[in-house]
């Protein structure tokens, strides 16, 4: 079905608010799954709608939370998602840390808590498009094992940062430290296909194409014993520094069985000026043009970003099925 992005809003928020979401986070997650469908990141758009709304009915996520800040020290900010949703705590990091960072050079918020993130690269975009540098960390339900081992102990724990690039659009990495999101296992999962083999391992540790399969067992770590590594630095970011669960001892983001995932987030904004001078914003344009003057190359994000203006005038097409199972709620 073919949907605007404002009508695409629309239907998700009808959805939560008729599963104990209240408006104004209802909005919120709108905004950031609609976001997501629109930069083709479909595993974090609105096939979340269904077990989100779930999970609200159920309890499993408060979906009347407000977000909770604390500033322990001048450049930190603590938020508390109360066991809501992630995004209206993102929302509330975006509003109080530009002021932090203009005063301070450096601000870090350490989200605990928490619920799903979505996709990072949307929200540090956003300090970006406010001429900041943002670096976001997150981890996940436990999906991955360490690297040689069998159990699940990391999320797919992504990460994310963003560059303002004078006269054109961000630069936006954002990359799940399994080889592919969990998001799109699920996806082949719901659309009963296979997945490339080297996406993950069954429960005996052996590649499959089966997403069942796959989502019982464990998810590829990206650069196999690097990624893993990278996965264990987040953990300690997201979970322990945090004050958030870590991925092994979070419930599922799947569905609304178990006790609330209670996951962290950590972002750190920097103000440019505050570490490179003046010249700064210069040098950066300076490496931007470098890297995107090889006609093979194409800067990070630009893909997300292209997708997201084409959808805010043509809008959106969003699989029958899924919006049967959004109306079906």
């Amino acid at each position: 079905m073919h949907f605007t992005l404002a009508a695409a809003e629309t239907l998700v928020v009808d959805a939560l608010t008729r599963n104990r979401v209240d408006e104004a986070n209802a909005r919120s997650v709108a905004r950031a799954l609609v976001a997501a469908e629109a930069a083709g990141q479909g595993g974090h758009g609105l096939r979340r709608v269904e077990a989100y709304a779930k999970q609200a009915k159920a309890g499993k996520v408060d979906g009347f939370a407000r977000p909770q800040l604390e500033r322990p020290f001048p450049a930190v900010v603590r938020i508390d998602a109360c066991h809501g949703y992630a995004y209206p705590a993102f929302d509330l990091a975006a509003a109080a840390l530009p002021e932090i960072v203009l005063q301070q050079g450096i601000a870090l918020a350490a989200v605990h808590r928490s619920h799903h993130a979505g996709v990072l690269a949307l929200t540090v975009e956003r300090f970006a498009e406010m001429g900041l540098v943002a670096l976001m960390v997150a981890n996940a339900t436990a999906s991955m094992a360490a690297w040689g081992g069998r159990k699940p102990v990391f999320g797919t724990n992504p990460i994310a940062f963003a560059v303002p690039i004078p006269g054109a659009d961000p630069l936006v990495i954002d990359l799940a430290l399994s080889r592919v999101a969990r998001g799109k296992v699920m996806a082949a999962r719901q659309k009963g296909v296979a997945i490339p083999a080297d996406w993950a391992f069954d429960r005996n540790g052996e590649p499959t194409t089966d997403a069942v399969a796959a989502l019982e067992g464990t998810m590829a770590p990206s650069g196999e014993a690097k990624g893993a590594a990278l996965a264990m630095m987040v953990e300690f970011l997201a979970g322990a520094l945090a004050g958030a669960n870590f991925s092994f001892e979070s419930s599922s983001l799947f569905d609304d069985k178990g006790s609330a995932p209670g996951l962290g987030q950590m972002l750190v904004v920097i103000n440019p000026g505050a570490t490179g001078g003046k010249g700064v914003a210069d040098r950066v344009a300076m490496l931007g043009g470098e890297i995107s003057s090889d006609p093979g190359v194409r800067l990070p994000g630009r893909r997300g970003q292209t997708a997201r203006r084409q959808a805010l005038e043509h809008g959106i097409d969003v699989e029958d099925e899924v919006i049967a199972a959004i109306l079906a709620l």
